[in-house]
């Protein structure tokens, strides 16, 4: 299987949310073009006496202030939190901050990358109604031809073929037939438990085996897992990852429309031919059954169907836990900057927040300026306190300086957001 960056933010404990949705296209403030090597924006550039103006000092690193968690476009799961609590409807909430956009609906399935199954080889429990079937083709059972096998593998082969194992309670594998072409494992509706290096996990749909796309690997034998599962099944899977089950009923309604419409809009533009989502926060984070709750289910039933629209294709609704109190601008129209008071008083943890970077972790991270001496904050997106969002982050040494995006600078540090300033 191809190898993914690993999700940057947390996972989903009792009230804290989990990594929102990333996008795919990003709105940069300032000239900034970064080295695809390095992440730097141009040369390192000597140091000018005096050319500290405007820039923070270094102490014993650097003290930062800041708001929000995550890009801040779209809705903010804080922000429609207290929204809820002041009684807004999940409708309101949506259509504040996707202004532009309209109602419609849509169903279909959706097919999820799952990133946790880095082998080669698909792997799933035995269980009553388990079947297999060549993509495309006919099913023909697994349980039903080997009663006493608990656990089926599929291991890809050459010219493409798909060989299909079955395990004993003995622990050895016996091979059961050769597919041509790549397969997939269901039990008509039922879920199929997966086991990946990381445990396992229940999924609803359909389990498949398949190419990975060419630029990806350089094996060809190797396979990705890829869940094909309904709408709003995979929904189901991916609300309660995303904000706690139990907030306001309104808030997770909203939520609901804000990742169906954002897997609409993924499913109209795909990653590549075999899937068009990932389950982590590089797409919106998907757990599949183990994920599901009560709660977040409501809230799936209660929106079903039920998406924003804009030119003519689903919205593409991107979402954070927290925009600080203003909203990014994004890609579209209909992802402005404004200011959202949502926020306040919604008990959110991000409204404002504290770091110290070491001088030892920017000497570390940036070789080429030598001893830290500060760093200057450029390209602001103009929205907000301070300026609003960083675009550029000059970090000055003794020997050198070197211009990083805001982004890169956010993601090399562990920072919550790029609206920042020095402490």
């Amino acid at each position: 299987m191809r190898r993914l960056p690993g999700t940057l933010l947390g996972l989903l404990t009792a009230g804290v949310l989990l990594a929102p949705a990333t996008a795919t296209a990003t709105a940069t403030a300032g000239p900034v073009t970064p080295d695809p090597d390095t992440g730097l924006v141009g040369p390192v550039e000597r140091p000018d006496p005096g050319d500290l103006s405007g820039a923070a000092r270094a102490a014993d690193g650097l003290a930062l202030t800041g708001r929000g968690n995550g890009h801040g476009r779209g809705l903010s799961q804080y922000g429609a939190k207290g929204a809820a609590e002041e009684g807004w409807s999940y409708r309101r909430i949506v259509s504040f901050y996707y202004p532009g956009t309209a109602w419609a609906r849509t169903a279909g399935r959706m097919e999820v990358l799952i990133t946790a199954d880095s082998t080669r080889d698909l792997v799933v429990r035995d269980r009553a109604g388990l079947r297999l079937r060549p993509v495309g083709g006919s099913w023909s059972p697994l349980h039903d031809a080997r009663p006493a096998a608990v656990a089926w593998r599929v291991v890809p082969a050459a010219q493409g073929r798909s060989l299909v194992d079955y395990r004993t309670a003995r622990g050895s594998w016996t091979r059961l037939r050769t597919v041509d072409g790549e397969v997939e494992v269901g039990a008509g509706g039922a879920p199929v438990r997966l086991e990946t290096p990381a445990g396992t996990t229940p999924y609803r749909g359909v389990l498949r085996s398949v190419d990975p796309p060419p630029a990806s690997s350089d094996d060809a034998e190797d396979r990705d897992t890829v869940n094909v599962v309904p709408m709003e099944s995979y929904l189901r899977g991916v609300v309660p990852r995303e904000v706690p089950a139990l907030w306001p009923a309104a808030a997770v309604r909203a939520q609901a429309v804000a990742a169906r419409s954002y897997a609409a809009y993924e499913r109209v533009h795909p990653r590549n031919i075999h899937y068009q989502v990932l389950d982590t926060a590089g797409s919106q984070v998907y757990g599949g059954v183990a994920a599901e709750h009560p709660a977040s289910d409501g809230a799936v039933r209660a929106t079903r169907a039920r998406v924003r629209f804009a030119g003519g294709e689903p919205a593409f609704t991107q979402f954070s836990a927290s925009n600080g109190g203003w909203t990014a601008k994004g890609s579209f129209a209909y992802l402005p900057a404004r200011q959202d008071r949502n926020e306040e008083g919604s008990g959110n943890p991000y409204a404002t927040w504290r770091r110290t970077v070491s001088s030892s972790a920017l000497e570390s991270a940036y070789p080429a300026i030598g001893g830290f001496t500060g760093v200057e904050l450029r390209d602001r997106t103009g929205d907000g306190q301070w300026g609003g969002r960083v675009g550029t982050v000059v970090v000055q040494g003794g020997q050198g300086r070197v211009s990083v995006p805001g982004e890169t600078f956010r993601l090399t540090f562990g920072l919550p957001s790029t609206w920042f300033t020095t402490a």
